[in-house]
């Protein structure tokens, strides 16, 4: 699974960044708890990972606990696979770091800053976009990068959305990214509850589900 998403241009043209998506796949068990689920999509990814970022061997991802705390990742991980604990958002200005999250009707956000080449990727579904994570990760972009969100290119990936959710999580993500100053606002504008050939959906198939992967690095 090599294929680019059309909704990821924005930032994948830009030659100093990398952004990828693992949609659903065909033939995995995944028809349990997210554990189980994981567990068994973990040789894929790790398959479909090593295809598109040869040369990067670092990987982080959040915890994803529903919150809106960020990890910073300031220091390279030369090799291997590190979670950090308590967040559902990574910020990096190091190359070479590869930005995992999961989802599966939750909302990822991809963010890239085109002038000091910082990046970040988050995990907001209801409790974090209520949380506004898309704020927190912003502020800590500028406090430890120099991040003017005027620079910011921002990406929302396929989520749930009405009428399968009765909140509309691009539509508050979106005005969150205006309110933040934010102009470059991307939505992929694709409904996980919609299509179970492409996503996964946790709220249609009923928790018994595997998930998404958004990926985000800078060259």
């Amino acid at each position: 699974m090599t294929e680019a998403f059309s909704f990821l241009n924005s930032i994948s043209n830009q030659p100093e960044f990398q952004a990828s998506w693992i949609p659903r796949l065909s033939g995995v068990n995944v028809d349990g708890d997210r554990e189980f689920a994981l567990r068994n999509l973990a040789p894929l990814h790790d398959q479909i990972i090593s295809a598109q970022y040869p040369s990067i061997n670092a990987r982080h991802h959040a915890e994803q606990v529903h919150g809106n705390g960020i990890s910073v990742i300031s220091e390279p991980l030369q090799s291997g696979i590190i979670t950090h604990p308590g967040t559902d958002g990574l910020i990096t200005n190091v190359p070479n770091q590869l930005l995992a999250i999961y989802v599966a009707d939750c909302a990822a956000i991809y963010l890239a800053d085109s002038v000091s080449k910082a990046i970040g990727l988050l995990h907001s579904g209801r409790k974090g976009t209520e949380l506004n994570i898309l704020e927190q990760a912003v502020r800590k972009m500028t406090e430890f990068f120099g991040t003017d969100p005027a620079n910011l290119t921002c990406i929302l990936s396929p989520c749930i959305r009405p009428p399968d959710y009765e909140m509309n999580l691009p539509e508050s993500v979106h005005s969150q990214a205006r309110a933040l100053g934010i102009d470059q606002f991307y939505d992929s504008c694709e409904n996980t509850a919609a299509d179970l050939t492409a996503h996964y959906s946790y709220r249609v198939e009923k928790g018994k589900t595997g998930r998404m992967l958004a990926l985000l690095t800078l060259q």
